[in-house]
This record gives structure tokens, sequence and C-alpha cells, in this order.
């Protein structure tokens, strides 16, 4: 892509632009990619109305057929633009191309056909029967309806996943939404904007998708009332601004927010097994994943092997280049997150972590090492923040209960992992772990139709799978009077 590129935002069923634009760079060379219009607070205002008018006077929120058919539609337009769509997010997310044919592209696609799956066989009504009360029979039903206008919220790392995941969803339960991609990444949400509004039958005002790097833009999607729902991923020092700003007009607010999984390899695991699942799990695109296990718990009389093993796994990574098949881990997202990374993995080595591999910039573009730290303490910043990069912390446990204490010693609670020969004491160990999702030897639940999300300060409520879907509905309670009881 040598040309620069330029995309419109979607507003009230029109592909439009913006006063002023901002730009977009290619992390793994720091070039131009191309420009994204700058969304003010009154193109927020404006999409928010379009959503509105949509959801309160047309028939998209009880139109089950439309929702879909313009579902099969938008799976259809994923589809054709399947490519252009891998090389976008290649270019602008730095994601390596073998991880578009995964997470990053291919199965988020498969989000949109398994919610207009779903949406074909819920069941609205559940009756619960009747009772008797004040010597009348009463019949009672729960019906479940579209909550409204949502805004949806996105960051940077998985812009495809992220937003089919909020968008499919929505568009199912018969909501109408205000997308908002992120700034290091608008190309990629305003293309989804374009296949929207060229290739389906979606009414004006029913999708909206804006790019901005204003954080006012974002404010008014969190506090305007004419918002039902408020959808965000990303850090969670944000998720909680953004609980706050909702909180006065209690609007639904669900957050998937930030991780420090840890990783928990038992005495009796494949070492060899555990330590290359460890070293690749998190240069998975640099390490700018939530879910990623970034804390490595083994036992103590182990933790030099395995932390040899683990080095011997990172020299394996192949570091380079995205657009290359070969290659397993790109560029972060840009100066400040690497310079963030960096001044991170300094600190934990100042503090008497050692640091066995990595800690360095490559230049030109945003990389840095594979970096692996062993000997780390379980309550130092390393052991306790968020890094999003690719920095593994080993840290050693004397047993079993130390292992289950030191994983649940995080203000996290997103994801985890456990190794072990005995799949039943994995599953026990596993059970103890305070984290939304759990990986078992290997095993992998990241699907459309699995929940994710986390506990404590990782997230409220949980994004795909049935309820993913829920989270965008309402519940309503009915009742009638059935059958008077006979006066005697």
């Amino acid at each position: 892509m040598t040309t620069p590129l330029t995309k419109s935002q979607l507003i009230d069923g029109k592909l439009v632009g913006a006063e002023t634009t901002f730009a977009s760079h290619n992390p793994a060379t720091g070039a131009l990619l191309g420009h994204a219009p700058d969304a003010t607070k009154a193109d927020a205002e404006t999409a928010i109305a379009a959503a509105r008018r949509a959801f309160d006077s047309t028939g998209w929120s009880t139109d089950k057929d439309l929702r879909l058919r313009c579902l099969r539609q938008l799976h259809r337009a994923l589809d054709t633009h399947r490519e252009e769509l891998r090389e976008l997010t290649v270019a602008e997310a730095g994601a390596p191309r073998r991880l578009t044919h995964g997470p990053q592209l291919d199965e988020p696609i498969r989000n949109v056909p398994y919610y207009a799956d779903l949406l074909e066989t819920y069941d609205f009504t559940e009756d619960l029967g009747e009772v008797e009360s004040r010597g009348e029979r009463h019949h009672r039903w729960v019906e479940k309806e579209a909550a409204g206008v949502v805004a949806a919220i996105l960051p940077y790392n998985y812009p495809n996943q992220l937003a089919l995941a909020k968008l499919a969803p929505a568009l199912a339960a018969g909501c109408t939404i205000v997308l908002k991609g992120a700034p290091q990444t608008p190309l990629t949400t305003l293309a989804l904007g374009e296949l929207i509004a060229l290739h389906t039958d979606i009414p004006p005002g029913v999708v909206n998708v804006l790019s901005s790097s204003r954080a006012q833009t974002g404010e008014v999607l969190t506090t305007h009332p004419d918002v039902d729902v408020v959808t965000f991923t990303g850090a969670t020092a944000t998720g909680r601004r953004i609980m706050a700003a909702a909180a006065g007009t209690v609007k639904r607010v669900f957050l998937e927010l930030g991780g420090k999984s840890a990783m928990i390899v038992l005495e009796d695991a494949d070492f060899t097994k555990a330590a290359m699942f460890a070293a690749f799990t998190i240069c998975s695109h640099s390490g700018q994943g939530c879910a990623l296990t970034s804390r490595l718990l083994v036992p103590r009389a182990h933790h030099d092997r395995i932390v040899e093993l683990v080095a011997a796994g990172l020299d394996q990574v192949r570091v380079g280049d995205p657009t290359d098949p070969r290659t397993a881990m790109g560029p972060l997202i840009s100066e400040a997150q690497r310079d963030k990374v960096d001044g991170m993995v300094r600190r934990a080595v100042a503090d008497g972590a050692a640091l066995v591999r990595g800690g360095e910039r490559v230049d030109p573009g945003y990389f840095y090492r594979p970096t692996l730290l062993s000997g780390v303490d379980p309550d130092s910043e390393m052991a306790q923040e968020e890094v999003f990069g690719p920095v593994l912390s080993v840290i050693p446990f004397d047993d079993e209960e130390d292992a289950v204490r030191i994983a649940n010693n995080s203000a996290y609670g997103l994801s985890g992992a456990v190794h072990s020969a005995d799949e039943q004491r994995a599953i026990r160990l596993a059970r103890r772990i305070r984290t939304g999702t759990f990986s078992i030897n290997g095993g992998n639940y990241f699907a459309p139709d699995v929940p994710f999300g986390g506990y404590k300060q990782s997230g409220i409520g949980r994004e795909s799978g049935r309820s993913g879907f829920e989270e965008f509905l309402e519940e309503k309670s009915f009742a009638r009077v059935a059958v008077a009881r006979e006066r005697s």
C-alpha cells in the first residue's frame, strides 16, 4: 500500500468525511498509511441521533426477517472483501499475515453467521405458566426485546474481532449502534462501515461508524442520554472512567478490560511443550492481547530448567515484516507503546528481575524483541500491571497452594492456563483460579460461541456466545388474568 488511503465515516446511511482528518501510520515501517476523518462532538451527536431515530421510528428492532437478511448480506460482503481487509489489517494493526487467518480476521468474520443462526432459532418469549393469586388465575410470561441504542468503543489490537463481536450480536438483537474505531487503527474499522453502506440493506441510522482522535468524541458516546448501552474494550483505567461517566444516565455498561493472566506449570507437566506454548503465546500479536498469559508460574525446583526452555522457544520466534507469511511476531502499535513496554522492563530489572532474553528496541518501525524476565517478585509492578507487549515474567512457586495464591494475587481476572499430566488435577486447579476463561494443556476457548470476559477489574459482562447476544436484550415481564376462581 503505497498510495495513502482515505476512508469515510458512516453516519445515518451516508459515507461522509469530517472537517479535519488525522493520520494513520504503518507500525512496521512508521510510514504514512492514510488519513481518517477526525469526528467531532457534533459528529458523534449526529450519529447518536440517527441511531435513536432508527431504533424508535423504524421496524428494525422488531423485524427479525430483515435483520437476518442484513446479517447474511454482511457476511457475504466480508467474505467477498476478505483479502482487502486482510491487507489493511496487516498494514494498520501490524498483525502478522498468519494471524489474520485466525483471530485477526478469518475467525472474527465467523461471528456474523453465528449470530444470524442464533437469531433464527432464539426464543424471545419464555412462558412461566399460571399461578393463583387474590382469587384469580394469572398467566405470566417474559419477552426479550432490543436494549436500544448501543455505543461501541474499540481498542487497536484486534480491530476486526472486537468490532464484529459487538456489532453482530447487537444487530441480531435489534439494537442500533454507533461504533467508534481506535485512533491507531481507524481505517480498518471504517472499511467495515463502507461494506455495510455499499453491500447491505441495513437501514440508515442502524449502524454508524466513526473515527476520531478526540477524547471528547468518546465522552459524548458514554454520557449522551439517548445511548442505552455502552460496550467498551480497552484499558482498565479507561473502563473506570466510562463507568463513572455512564452513571449519570444509568446506562447498561459492558466492559472487557485488562488482564495479567497466569500460566501455571505443575511439576508433572511436559516442560518442553509448556515452555514452547508460553513462549509463542506471549509473542502473539507482540503481546498486545488482554487475555495472554504474561505470568509464567513454575515449580521452584525446576525454575532454571523451564527458563532455559522458554528462552530457547523465544529464540525460535520469527520477528519481522508482518506481510511475510513466515513472520510470527510483528511490531508494537506505536512508539509510545514501545516506550511504555521498555520502561516497565527496565524498572523490573532495576527491582531485581533477571533479563534472560530481549529488552531491546528494533528499528525501523516499532519492534521490540521478545523478552523473558526470571525471578520476578509476584508483588512487583511487572507482575501486577498489564504490559501489553512481548514480555513474559517467570515466577517460582513452592507447591500447588502457593501457585493458586500467586495466580489469584491480581486485581485482574481475565484468563489463565495450567499444564499438567493429570488432566483432572489441572481441572480442579483451574476451578480455583478467579478468571473468566481458562486453558488446560493448551486448550483453545476462543470462538464465536464461547462467552469471553473476566472477573474483578477485568470487566463486566460477557462477549460472544449466547451470553454476548443477551447483553443487548432487555427482559419485560407480563401477566394477565387467566380464569377467575369460582365463587362458592
